[in-house]
């Protein structure tokens, strides 16, 4: 295969006075670079470089040529689309795809953003309510999509025993009501879809992103998640741990599950994506709380709950606020992050929604 890595040519006149230029980096593969100009509402002179591998030869000039010529309002489908239905049958493209080139061209358009279009902040773990920190996932994500916060990393922290259960979960299905009540667990439903989050103090780890959806814009659901959590895998091998995503939202190692993460994205544009690993967690009382069955362990490749999840204590030595801090050392490190606080509004409006959503007997049972 041959690797590209093509000059743009020179610039000409367009619409907006300056040529386009957007990179994408696609996780786990190739860097893929779309310059062009815009005329008359619509792509010219477009030019697609990069690292990539592409056969044959005439695959890359069908590509161009695909692009020129569309609108410059463009959605990421309606672009990859083109991509694809201009390219060779015995096309080979590794290390990228239509899709990718797709995020390409809309960042080039300003229609789609990579991290460091953005000002990131991090808020240090503090210890509060799970309900409150499942409020604060909505107000939050809320506030991102607004535009009136900064697109944020908050690591939760919390003291009551409790079971955080997915937006689409059935509380008599996924709960053991005797279990419940033995260890004085305090039962909440967040926002996003996804399983069951068993937690203690101190026995998981657990962060929330909140951000635009630009960041994701033109990314299949799927691969958004390795996307947004690429600084874990980095910060995780940085303490010994080799990390991988399991489709669709598993994270693990070579020893088993480490975690899990679920994702919910607004109608104003903010999206949250959160993340609870496992540090320290007592399986016994695990599977004495949640109901799980055999068939969603069916799939997984093994037979017990139990070994289904392998913590991160065991596997690295560290404590837990090292590891957040490593954590949060890398993200800092990669995005220019820089701390912040909740507010005393943020915590008000966490309080009002509880209040009035995640502290009723509606939300939690609205799948009973």
């Amino acid at each position: 295969m041959t690797s590209l890595n093509i000059v743009p040519g020179p610039s000409s006149a367009d619409d907006g006075g300056t040529r386009r230029h957007g990179e994408y980096k696609v996780p786990g593969g190739k860097l893929v670079v779309a310059d062009f100009d815009i005329a008359g509402g619509v792509l010219a002179n477009v030019s697609l470089s990069g690292d990539f591998f592409l056969e044959p030869d005439e695959a890359l000039p069908a590509i161009n040529q695909a692009l020129t010529g569309l609108p410059a309002e463009s959605s990421a489908a309606d672009i990859s689309a083109a991509v694809a239905a201009a390219l060779p049958t015995d096309a080979v493209l590794f290390g990228f795809s239509a899709d990718a080139v797709a995020v390409t061209v809309r960042r080039a358009l300003a229609k789609a953003t990579a991290w460091a279009d953005h000002q990131w902040d991090i808020i240090a773990p503090s210890v509060l309510p799970t309900h409150i920190n499942v409020a604060l996932d909505e107000v939050l994500t809320e506030e991102v999509g607004a535009g009136r916060r900064n697109p944020t990393l908050r690591f939760w922290d919390w003291e009551e025993p409790s079971v955080v259960i997915g937006s689409f979960q059935s509380v008599r299905n996924e709960l053991d009501p005797a279990g419940v009540e033995r260890h004085g667990i305090s039962v909440v439903r967040r926002i996003s879809g996804g399983g069951a989050m068993f937690m203690e103090a101190g026995n998981c780890i657990t962060y929330s992103l909140y951000l635009p959806q630009t960041l994701v814009d033109g990314i299949s659901f799927a691969d958004s998640y390795g996307f947004l959590d690429a600084w874990v895998m980095a910060a995780l091998e940085k303490i010994g741990v080799s990390a991988f995503y399991v489709p669709l939202n598993d994270i693990a190692t070579e020893q088993g599950k480490i975690g899990g993460a679920a994702q919910k994205r607004l109608a104003n544009g903010g999206m949250l994506h959160h993340v609870t690993m496992s540090y320290d967690i007592d399986a016994d009382k695990m599977v004495e709380v949640l109901r799980i069955g055999k068939e969603k362990l069916s799939d997984k490749g093994t037979r017990s709950a139990k070994k289904r999840v392998d913590p991160l204590r065991r596997q690295t030595g560290l404590a837990r606020a090292e590891i957040v801090a490593a954590m949060m050392d890398v993200f800092a490190e990669r995005y220019s992050a820089t701390p912040s606080e909740l507010t005393d509004a943020d915590l008000a409006a966490a309080q009002q929604r509880v209040e009035a959503k995640f502290g009723t007997p509606e939300w939690l049972h609205r799948v009973p």
